[in-house]
């Protein structure tokens, strides 16, 4: 029987690659439950191509223009987050692909977690916003959480056959985006055409902005903490601009792993998808001759203020990173809408970190007060200052 697939965020960049992943595989890979946000012109069509049990579309002013494009054919479809919710939970599927972008990931993670059913992770919002809850509830029902993020995929893959306590350390690469080498007085002037030119990953709108502030590696500094049992102190980043290379894992006996090879995210799908095994593919491989040097590079904490905001909210704990994830949105949002400048958004969200009050042990409803009052307090400062 082939692997049965629920695609939480079908229509983003994660939701793309795994569907083309999917098509190269018809008997072993199928999709029971399609999920977007508003995209209905390309949910439709992912659709009628991979023949789902359920669509659903997250916002409800759509389900009508979803229904008028899917008319003729057999599929339920469904409008809301609690709809999206309910489907999960009655799911027949193997795995669930939760690729949402953001915090509103959270609950249905939450929910297909609770359902027994196995998570391949791409939103890394969850374990930034809840981590400690998401890690209790996946032990408590016995779910197996494997990350899709190549960095994470790469310390998953190296931890291998390892036992957590023999790991000294894990080191994340970061290919320092497309401003890795612009002086610092120039970065006040990015823009969003600018920042969105990636030199080596094709990703979304929201992911290449946190790629170039590098406050996608400080998120992802959050979620190998929880994902791998880790402290902060264990947990270093380091640039390396020809993202062959995705992570290390350093042992207690002076070995290091790493795991190589091209970006591209239909790598770590696949492995995500066909865990435990591995499936023979004809994806791109990588040639070590076309790139004969490797180089890396301390992060500059001048000019990437965000991944020392990161270490600091995950320090602290409780929910300042719910709070740096939200203020983060918030400010990504403003910086593509061009409000605020490409080095403002980090002041957006220390901004979002000073102001709102400490919790030390958050619960999923204070975690939700708190995601609110960040917004609120992010937008705020973008009001004050910008407007």
């Amino acid at each position: 029987m082939p692997v049965r697939i629920a695609l939480l965020g079908s229509t983003g960049s994660i939701g793309t690659q795994t569907l083309d992943i999917v098509s190269r595989y018809p008997g072993k890979f199928c999709i029971d439950i399609l999920a977007a946000g508003s995209n209905v012109s390309l949910l439709a069509r992912q659709a009628r191509m991979f023949n789902p049990r359920q669509v659903v579309i997250s916002n409800t002013k759509f389900f009508d223009s979803l229904k008028d494009e899917l008319s003729g054919t057999d599929i339920e479809i469904l409008a809301g987050d609690e709809a999206l919710e309910q489907a999960v939970a009655s799911s027949e599927a193997d795995i669930v692909l939760a690729a949402i972008v953001g915090y509103s990931g959270l609950r249905s993670t939450i929910t297909a977690i609770r359902s027994g059913k196995k998570i391949a992770l791409a939103n890394k919002e969850t374990l930034v916003v809840a981590g400690e809850i998401i890690t209790s509830l996946a032990e408590e029902y016995n779910v197996e959480i494997i990350p899709v993020d190549s960095e994470h995929s790469a310390i998953f893959q190296c931890l291998a056959g390892e036992s957590i306590s023999s790991v000294e350390k894990i080191t994340l690469t970061a290919s320092g985006g497309p401003f890795l080498r612009m002086p610092l007085d120039k970065l006040h002037h990015a823009g969003p055409e600018d920042a969105l030119r990636h030199p080596n990953w094709n990703m979304g709108d929201k992911i290449t902005i946190d790629s170039a502030s590098m406050m996608n590696k400080g998120l992802e500094v959050i979620e190998a903490r929880w994902l791998f049992n880790l402290n902060p102190g264990q947990i270093k980043v380091i640039i390396h601009p020809q993202s062959i290379i995705h992570s290390f894992v350093h042992f207690t006996d002076g070995s290091v792993k790493a795991q190589l090879g091209l970006p591209d995210m239909r790598l770590p799908i696949l492995y995500a998808l066909s865990y435990p095994g591995r499936t023979p593919s004809d994806l791109p491989r990588l040639d070590l001759m076309n790139y004969p040097e490797f180089t890396f590079i301390e992060p500059d904490l001048l000019k990437f203020r965000n991944l020392s905001l990161a270490y600091e909210a995950l320090k602290r704990g409780g929910n300042m990173p719910c709070v740096l994830n939200a203020a983060n949105e918030v400010a990504v949002n403003a910086f593509l809408s061009k409000k605020s400048g490409f080095m403002q958004m980090t002041d957006i969200v220390e901004y979002a970190l000073e102001k709102i009050q400490y919790l030390s042990a958050p619960d999923l409803e204070t975690l939700e007060m708190t995601d609110r009052c960040a917004r609120d307090a992010a937008e705020d400062y973008i009001k004050k200052h910008f407007e």
